[in-house]
């Protein structure tokens, strides 16, 4: 059916969820590429209303994509990828590349290690919910450290 396929193109981030070598982090990175022309030009307000519709679309979006897959949480479901790593970067008016590349390998190790309470929100929540507020908590964690290696000139 063609919403099916339009649901799983979606999730996936046609054609990044289907790359063979770690589409997560091949999605996040694309998402730091395109920050810079797609996220960071907007203000404030608007990155906020942009992430709040991006959340709820990828929850709904990976929700299906799940039963559609008969799989939980499978690694081609990338969506929650874009917001996670724009939340890395959301407070950031004029980042530099090494403040993108240091947002790209924080949020990467967030999501990757799953620290808690990341882990605890992954586990607790069902579905796409789950899915998408792990992403949210890992950038939150990456944006807090971000913030504190630039206040601390270390960045």
């Amino acid at each position: 059916m063609l919403s099916d396929r339009l649901c799983l193109a979606l999730a996936r981030l046609h054609p990044i969820g289907l790359s063979p070598i770690m589409p997560g982090t091949c999605c996040s990175a694309a998402a730091a590429l395109t920050a810079p022309f797609l996220f960071l030009p907007l203000t404030f307000g608007l990155r906020c209303v942009l992430l709040a519709l991006l959340l709820v679309a990828g929850g709904l979006l990976t929700n299906r994509a799940e039963r559609l897959l008969g799989i939980t949480d499978p690694p081609e479901l990338v969506i929650d990828e874009l917001p996670g790593m724009w939340i890395t970067l959301l407070s950031l008016e004029t980042p530099t590349p090494i403040h993108i590349f240091a947002a790209f390998v924080l949020f990467r190790f967030f999501d990757i290690v799953k620290p808690w309470p990341i882990s605890a929100v992954e586990r607790r929540l069902p579905g796409g919910l789950g899915i998408m507020a792990d992403d949210v908590v890992a950038g939150l964690f990456a944006l807090a450290c971000l913030e504190f290696f630039i206040a601390c000139n270390i960045l």
